[in-house]
């Protein structure tokens, strides 16, 4: 009789807990839109934004933000996934091992902040490239490297053995055991890690103004060249951020409607981040269902 009650009491507050998790993500949602809703204009988000006069847009900061992203993951992916691999699959039970387990523990604890002054320091400073698009990727890698890493190595673990022992007992090697057989299983854990990864990278502010720069060139959409200073596909070029204007925006913004403005703009980056979320899960399931033909 006493178990059942705590089994129902565990259930009802478990509930509850997750009840409040999903109102105040709606209630949080809710606000932002509700504040900034009416700035979702095909103008406001393709015009550039204004100095002084009120009116301005966020077209070049919204291309910046998705393709910081792309440069981001581009870094981040293969590293974090190789990574994950290795510690799963391939690092022996030593002292080695787990002080690289200490160490990524370590680094995914250390706030945005210091990796933003790490990155001035080495991929701004010590590279001399300056605040660019590569060095806010770069710094954005090394902060979202150890989820990555983590990620990678738990959905690999999670792998049932039968199915490595299986194809290991018909003379497949490890590494074609590993892509062709552990790596489908494995996969929704790992989009999950870069779907997580891809909401940090959208939302970071504190590491990219000592990185990618508080700053945008006037961007030239015709031209595609990539070591022109115009250019939007130039990866060394300084390049402010979504997350980045809100907060010069509202800290610092002198046109009269900067409140509208970081308003208008935190609703696109909260949609941004839901869009993207929606759309890698779909590609995520698509891709599992092709590498592995299963229903669901």
């Amino acid at each position: 009789m006493r178990a059942k009650i705590l089994d129902r009491t565990a259930t009802v507050v478990l509930t509850l807990i997750a009840f409040l998790i999903i109102m105040a993500l709606v209630g949080m949602l809710g606000f932002i839109l509700s504040q900034g809703g009416h700035k979702l204009t095909v103008d406001f988000l393709t015009s550039p934004p204004s100095i002084t006069q009120a009116g301005g847009g966020i077209g070049p900061q919204l291309f910046n933000s998705f393709y910081l992203l792309v440069l981001t993951m581009l870094f981040a992916l293969p590293l974090g996934i190789g990574a994950g691999i290795y510690m799963a699959e391939y690092a022996p039970e030593n002292k080695f091992t787990q002080f690289i387990r200490t160490s990524i523990e370590v680094l995914s604890s250390l706030p945005s902040i210091v990796v933003g002054l790490f990155g001035l320091l080495v991929f701004v400073t010590m590279t001399g490239w300056g605040y660019t698009l590569v060095s806010g990727a770069l710094a954005l890698t090394v902060f979202n490297l150890p989820l990555l890493v983590r990620i990678t190595e738990d959905a690999l673990r999670n792998v049932p053995q039968s199915q490595k022992e299986a194809s290991l007992a018909l003379g497949i090697t490890k590494w074609k055991t590993i892509v062709s057989v552990i790596l489908p299983a494995a996969l929704p854990g790992i989009i999950t890690g870069a779907i997580l990864a891809s909401g940090r990278v959208f939302g970071e502010a504190a590491a990219l103004l000592f990185t990618a720069g508080m700053s945008s060139p006037d961007l030239n959409f015709t031209d595609f060249t990539l070591n022109s200073s115009t250019s939007p596909l130039n990866p060394f070029r300084p390049a402010e951020t979504l997350a980045v204007h809100i907060w010069k925006v509202n800290s610092e913004g002198l046109t009269p409607d900067a409140r509208d403005v970081a308003d208008g703009a935190a609703a696109v980056l909260i949609l941004a981040v839901l869009l993207f979320n929606v759309s890698a899960r779909w590609f995520g399931n698509w891709l599992y269902k092709k590498m592995t033909s299963g229903r669901s």
